[in-house]
């Protein structure tokens, strides 16, 4: 068995290698790193870029913590205990491009010691998604068909399941569309006779290291495109939509916000610009009105 230690350490060195591959991407900006201990126990690594020559402003942010937890997250987990020990990565990069799209990844374990001295509750979980400002199918397809790859390496049922689940969670119920394009999302992934916590482990690994060269490809592919003023401010607007979805429904932000986590690493994931237009209606037939008809949940692009 695997020990929490163990994965800690393997998500550092994640977090290393993704930290030096997106400054080489962006060639201009550099990580500012921030070290931080929390009121309770543990702490973390908090890497933010900012002002690059693509990368307007993202977060590659790394902790583990432990400690009681809150009543109210007892019972959004829906457990008794309150010791706790969780440990991931959590990453969300903003272009400075509007052809260029927002991406979110987030990998993590969480365990809590039973009092009996059994075998602690632990699970997996862990997600990527792509919120394009324009979607772009070709570039859909290439993104969804690298989870895909990754998934089908361990269980040829996990990309429609977590698929499935990405488009439930990533959706903004209250204006009846999704985040963006979708991905995977997985929750409370235990061992089983199928895949041991070894197994899970990996996964988890190689799905964070699936990272950099799914985005870098995809950064590449837009980068020296000439865009509009018209172009830039829609970006402002899906910025927007991006914004509401975390502060409203993100479970990770909700709970790092109820475990008394650092308040600049949780609301890292906000855009530094953002624009609420009143009662926004996209041109017939514009690239923005396609964009829209396209933020739904099931659609299939492999």
């Amino acid at each position: 068995m695997i020990s929490k230690e163990q994965i800690a350490a393997g998500y550092r060195e994640i977090q290393d290698e993704i930290c030096a591959a997106l400054e080489a991407t962006d060639g201009l900006a550099k990580f500012e790193e921030q070290l931080w201990e929390r009121e309770g126990g543990g702490g973390g690594r908090t890497r933010i870029i900012q002002n690059g020559n693509i990368f307007e402003k993202g977060g590659v942010n790394f902790s583990a913590v432990h400690g009681k937890l809150p009543h109210t997250m007892k019972k959004a987990l829906n457990v008794e205990q309150e010791d706790f020990f969780a440990t991931g990565i959590s990453i969300v990069i903003h272009p400075n491009h509007p052809l260029v799209p927002i991406i979110h990844m987030n990998i993590r374990y969480f365990e809590m010691p039973t009092d009996t001295g059994e075998t602690p509750v632990h699970w997996f979980g862990g997600g990527i998604d792509l919120t394009p400002h324009y979607v772009v199918d070709e570039d859909a397809q290439f993104f969804h068909q690298q989870i895909k790859n990754v998934c089908d390496h361990f269980n040829d049922e996990f990309y429609h399941r977590f698929k499935v689940w990405a488009d439930d969670y990533f959706f903004i119920k209250h204006r009846d569309e999704t985040r963006g394009i979708g991905g995977i999302f997985y929750d409370r992934l235990t061992a089983n006779e199928d895949m041991n916590w070894e197994m899970i482990f990996e996964f988890s690994k190689v799905l964070g290291r699936s990272f950099i060269p799914t985005y870098t490809e995809l950064v590449n592919r837009s980068r020296y495109k000439e865009f509009t003023p018209e172009q830039q401010q829609w970006q402002y607007q899906r910025r927007s939509r991006y914004t509401e979805f975390n502060l409203v429904y993100d479970a990770g932000t909700r709970f790092g916000l109820e475990t008394n986590g650092r308040i600049e690493s949780i609301l890292m994931s906000l855009p530094p610009t953002a624009k609420w237009v009143y009662d926004y209606h996209a041109q017939p037939g514009s690239e923005e009105e396609r964009t829209l008809s396209l933020l739904k949940k099931g659609i299939n692009w492999v």
